[in-house]
Formats: structure tokens, C-alpha cells, sequence
């Protein structure tokens, strides 16, 4: 087929579509017409540019009504993006004109077809459609303005072919340094500083992401240049570039002159800029160098910068506590968000901003930095910090509402009800699911134990973590569970059922600690005797992975999918898009023909690379594949 269409359709051999154009011409005489539907994609996209040359040369384009997606009652989904075309055989007279129509913008096709009957249809010069940047079909007048890519280079991000390994959110590591480096991705909303969530696994180019196949490494030219940062799906979105890397999933309009940099911002941000890259490329996902091909009044677009900003650009700082560029103070902190800030700052939790003297800040943003020093010590010493007074520490609620004094914050709802049944729900959705401070509980909301854990120190290398799980396990619940039996003796009332909730939670905290399944640990692209045998996680892992056997069992009252925590994170381990380049069995058994539906690996004898995550391993077998990695190496 590729054979065929090379000899016979050549500028229609990118697909099937557009070679089906060709084909229907070739049936026509001259001057005989065809009507086609097709996706519209071959109007705008880069791999068409000989296509649209030649069809605007030497066929008279007639009527042209675009239908976008939705245009058919039996399709489902917004993946067919079409339009109906007239075209007639025979070169164009140089006045000739295109009649169009765009009912894009209705939502069904009864909504398309009453459209179609009513609709003005306004003509267009033909000929001027070959004065587009790349000759892309506009169905609009030619505008001889200056373009975008004057003044800026548009740039794509990096790939990390497998992100669920090489991407974690920044507060899943205590501060991103060694391997890690800040990674700065699509703004989510137009600001100033935004897309400041992500941190990759680099390790300065030389590590398993830039080795791997599957991985991009882009966007080097635009690195430690000025620019601006634009969200590249549906709406336009723009932030300010902080030179460092950045995700695929966002362009980096890099300036060849930094005082443009406002300028530019304003009109990326703008209706203007989406107006016009939608008749550039009306694609979901805008290619990344559509951006330099936009129509852009650089004198315009100063002035109104000046208007708006007449100091330039602000200097980095956020009030967002999933931002990197957050100061860490909780009085300055966005409403809904104080307390979240405060519980983090009692469990020990510091943002990079306090922790990097030399990260670019604003002036603000240094002062309340500096300010969160006199915070520091209302935080915690081990990283445990109960609700109900255990050994003799005072409860969360009284210590939370000494350091929300010291901020000048008076809280609006009960402290320790927030703590005992709000606080993790709102923890995980705030921080996209990936909790740094994990609430652990025995089922009983009101009299039960309730314990909340910096993750930091949990996950903590060379066994620190293990001595602070066992600390909680033995020390502090078992300090509960000490008061609960002589409870039980003076004849308390529910002091028995406390104490079985506190057995029950420390049954499973030593099942953690023993690790077998299916409460171990699994992390599927670490070598079978590289797994962790009982609690030995490694923070650079991520908390998803991490959290698992704290999800592995449910309390008797406990929330259903929660295991030992209050809330159930959404955290997914089934299976991780892409595939893995062949591995030994040996090493990694779980990449070869493991059977969904029946969880277990269908002879072992095929390599298929499925990147499962649930996968469960007794500690005999870790061990023995120890012992068999030792005597081999």
C-alpha cells in the first residue's frame, strides 16, 4: 500500500484520507467535480505542505464548510474532525474565490445541519491561501502582518517516555537535587508563575531517562533563555519561562530580546492569540510551531504590556503551595489552602523556596521566607504528630492552633474534628493524590488513634524510615494501646473496643514492617533482587508506589479501599502505558505474558513488556534472588 501510494499519489501519501482526495480528482474530467468529506487535518498540519500547494494551484476550490468534531450522529467522541469540500478540476483564474462556512463551533450535528441551511457564506481569494505561513488553509484573507517567530523561537519539551517513573510532583522528595531537577510544564491557568508542580529524574542528562528509547530529550536551545511558557491543548494558556527544563506537554516561546518578554506574554495570553492559532490549526493539540507562525504587531502589543505592566514582568513568587516558587508561610497563603500549609510546616515539611537561598525570588517572596524561620520551631521532631495526646505530647489541634497564632490566623472550624475527618481528603486532593503527610488511624473517628506521618521521614534512606514506622508502630501506638488495656481494667466504657481498633492497626503496621505480600513493596523497574524486602522504601520511587501496602488491608470500620489511612488516595498500580524494551526473566519475571484477568503470568515464555504494578513477591523469593545476584557478581 505505502509502494502504491508513493507511485501514484505522492503529495497524498501521508495517509489514506488525503490520498483518497487525489484518487476521487483523477476520476473527474477537466472541470468535473468531486465532493469529499475528510479530516480537516491535511489543511494546516506541517506533513501536507505539497498537498495544499498543488490542490490551490491547480483545482478550483468551490465550497468549503468546516463541521469539525461531532459531526456525525453515529461517532462518538471528539478524535473525527472533518470538513465537506468541493473541488473541481482545472487550474483557478487568479480571481477566483473560495465560499466557506465554519459550523465547528456547534455542539451536534442537528445543530451543524440547521447551521448549513442559514449561514452566510462569505468568499475568499484562493490564490491568497498560498501566502499563509506553510500555505495552510486559513479560509481567510491574507494578512501580510509580521509573524510571532520575528521576535521568538518556538520550542517542544521533553519526553520522559515513561513518566510514572522518571516525573514525580516536587513534594514527593524531601528537596529535588541529586538526580532530580525542577521541570516546568503546561500552566494549568494563565499566570504569571504556574506549571511549577513537576520535578524529573535528569541526573545532568546522563541517567536511565536520557538512555532510554523511549524518551525525547528536547528543548535544550530554549533552556536558560528568557520566553514565555504556553499550555499547548485546548485553551491557550501562557506563563513566564524560568530558563530551567520543560515538559512536552507545554511550547517555550524563547525571545531573542528579553524586553520583548512582556509583550509577548500579553498577547500569548490574550483572546487574540487563541483566535489566531485556532485558524492556523484547529487541533486540540496545537503543533508546536504553529506558535511562530501567528500574525503579531509587536508596537501593539508593547503598549499594551506597558499599560498593564509598566514595571515589566514581576519577579517570581506564588502563593500556591504546589507551586516550588511558594514561600512557605501560611498566612500568605491562598484561603482554602492556610491550614494545609500549617499541618505541613508542624509535620517538619519545608517548600524548596526556603531550602534554596539562591532560587530566583521576588523580594516578597524572600521576606516571608525569611519570616517562616521563626516558624521552624513548632515543627516536629520525629515526624509524628498524633490527634489525641500519646506520650505525653500535646494533641495536634492544641499544637496547630499555637503555630496558626504565631501567623496571626484564627481558624474557622474545629481544629481536631478538621484533623480527625477532613484534613487527608483535602490533603490528597490539594496535592494531585500524592500526599506528603499521611494520616494513619485504627477506624474509630471520634476515641481511636489517630496519628499523622511526614512521608519524608517514612521513606528516609539507609533505614532511618523503618525506625520511624517502628517508632509509630511500638512506641506511640503502643503507648495507646498500654493506656487502653488499663482502661480495660478500671472497667472504662469503650475502652475495649479502642483496644481491639488499636490491635487490629498494629497488626498491620508489623505486616508493613514484615513486608510479605500483599503488603510489600514493588517497584517494577528495579531487578527482582533489587526489590525491598519488608520497609525499605526509597522516596525517589514516589509516593504512589511507596503507599501501597498502607492501602493493602482495610480496617473492620475503616473506609473501603483505604487500608490504614483515612482517606483513599487515587492512586492507580494496574498497568502504565508504553512498553518496556526486553528484559531478562530472571531479573524481571513481570514483563513477561503476565495474564490481566487472571493475575498470573501465562507460561512465563513470551516477553511482552506490559508495565503492570501490582505485582506481589514473598520475601523468600527477594532473598533468594539476593543470594543468587551476590554469587553471580
Amino acid at each position: 500500500m505505502k509502494t502504491h501510494l508513493d507511485q501514484h499519489f505522492r503529495n497524498g501519501r501521508s495517509d489514506l484520507a488525503t490520498a483518497f482526495i487525489l484518487r476521487c480528482l483523477g476520476f473527474t474530467a477537466c472541470s468535473g467535480t468531486c465532493a469529499i468529506v475528510t479530516p480537516q487535518q491535511w489543511c494546516f498540519g506541517d506533513k501536507y505542505i505539497a498537498l495544499r500547494r498543488d490542490l490551490i494551484r491547480n483545482t478550483s476550490w468551490n465550497i468549503v464548510p468546516r463541521l469539525g468534531v461531532n459531526a456525525f450522529g453515529t461517532i462518538s467522541g471528539e478524535v473525527v474532525n472533518v470538513l465537506l469540500i468541493t473541488l473541481s478540476n482545472g487550474t483557478p483564474a487568479p480571481s477566483a474565490a473560495i465560499n466557506t462556512v465554519d459550523v465547528s463551533d456547534h455542539d451536534d450535528p442537528c445543530s451543524k445541519s440547521r447551521a448549513l441551511a442559514v449561514v452566510a457564506l462569505p468568499a475568499f481569494r484562493q490564490q491568497d491561501q498560498l501566502a499563509n505561513p506553510d500555505s495552510r488553509v486559513t479560509l481567510k484573507d491574507s494578512n501580510a502582518t509580521a509573524l510571532l517567530g520575528a521576535i521568538a523561537k518556538s520550542t517542544e519539551g521533553l519526553s520522559a517516555g515513561d513518566g510514572d517513573r522518571f516525573i514525580l510532583k516536587f513534594w514527593e522528595n524531601a528537596y529535588p537535587d541529586g538526580p532530580w531537577q525542577f521541570l516546568q510544564s503546561a500552566p494549568p491557568t494563565t499566570e504569571f508563575y504556574s506549571g511549577l508542580t513537576d520535578i524529573v529524574r535528569w541526573e545532568d542528562g546522563r541517567g536511565e531517562m536520557a538512555k532510554s528509547k523511549g524518551a525525547r530529550v528536547r528543548g535544550h536551545t530554549a533552556w536558560r533563555k528568557a520566553g514565555i511558557v504556553v499550555a499547548k491543548m485546548n485553551n491557550i494558556r501562557a506563563s513566564v519561562c524560568l530558563g530551567g527544563l520543560f515538559a512536552k506537554n507545554c511550547a517555550v516561546m524563547s525571545v531573542r530580546d528579553p524586553n520583548h518578554c512582556n509583550a509577548l506574554y500579553e498577547f500569548l495570553q490574550s483572546p487574540d492569540c487563541d483566535v489566531e492559532v485556532r485558524r492556523l490549526d484547529p487541533n486540540l493539540n496545537t503543533a508546536t510551531s504553529v506558535f511562530e507562525k501567528i500574525p503579531f504587531d509587536l508596537i501593539r502589543w508593547h503598549k499594551i504590556a506597558d499599560e498593564k505592566c509598566p514595571g515589566g514582568l514581576p519577579e517570581p513568587e506564588s502563593n500556591d503551595p504546589t507551586q516550588w516558587l511558594f514561600h512557605g508561610h501560611p498566612y500568605e497563603t491562598e484561603e482554602d489552602a492556610m491550614l494545609q500549609v500549617a499541618v505541613g510546616r508542624l509535620l517538619d515539611y519545608r517548600w524548596p523556596a526556603e531550602l534554596d537561598g539562591k532560587m530566583r525570588l521576588s523580594k516578597r517572596a524572600r521576606g516571608l521566607v525569611k519570616e517562616c524561620e521563626g516558624l521552624l520551631k513548632f515543627a516536629d521532631d520525629d515526624g509524628i504528630v498524633c490527634i489525641p495526646s500519646v506520650r505525653g505530647e500535646e494533641p495536634a489541634a492544641e499544637r496547630l492552633l499555637a503555630l496558626l497564632a504565631a501567623c496571626d490566623i484564627e481558624p474557622q472550624v474545629d481544629l481536631d474534628d478538621w484533623l480527625r475527618n477532613e484534613f487527608f481528603e483535602e490533603h490528597c486532593k490539594l496535592f494531585h493524590d500524592r500526599p506528603f503527610v499521611w494520616h494513619i488511624w485504627d477506624g474509630r473517628k471520634r476515641d481511636g488513634f489517630h496519628a499523622l506521618v511526614n512521608y519524608h521521614r517514612l521513606a528516609e534512606g539507609d533505614g532511618k524510615g523503618r525506625k520511624v514506622l517502628e517508632s509509630l508502630t511500638y512506641s506511640y501506638l503502643g503507648d495507646w494501646i498500654t493506656r487502653q488495656k488499663d482502661e480495660v481494667k478500671r472497667g472504662e466504657g469503650g475502652a475495649e473496643d479502642r483496644l481491639a481498633a488499636a490491635l487490629e492497626l498494629q497488626k498491620r503496621l508489623e505486616a508493613i514492617l514484615a513486608g510479605e505480600p500483599p503488603f510489600d513493596l514493588f517497584v517494577r523497574w528495579k531487578p527482582l533482587h533489587e526489590q525491598p524486602i519488608g520497609w525499605e522504601p526509597d522516596i525517589n520511587d514516589g509516593v504512589r508506589l511507596n503507599i501501597r501496602p498502607f492501602l493493602a488491608e482495610d480496617l473492620p470500620n475503616g473506609r473501603k479501599g483505604a487500608g490504614i489511612l483515612r482517606y483513599k488516595p487515587n492512586v492507580k498500580w494496574t498497568k502504565d502505558r508504553g512498553k518496556e524494551p526486553e528484559r531478562p526473566k530472571v531479573d524481571y519475571p513481570w514483563f513477561w505474558n503476565w495474564d490481566e484477568k487472571t493475575e498470573d503470568f501465562k507460561g512465563n515464555k513470551t516477553f511482552d513488556g506490559n508495565r503492570w504494578n501490582d505485582c506481589h513477591y514473598t520475601n523468600q523469593t527477594k532473598q533468594q534472588a539476593r543470594e543468587a545476584a551476590e554469587k553471580k557478581g
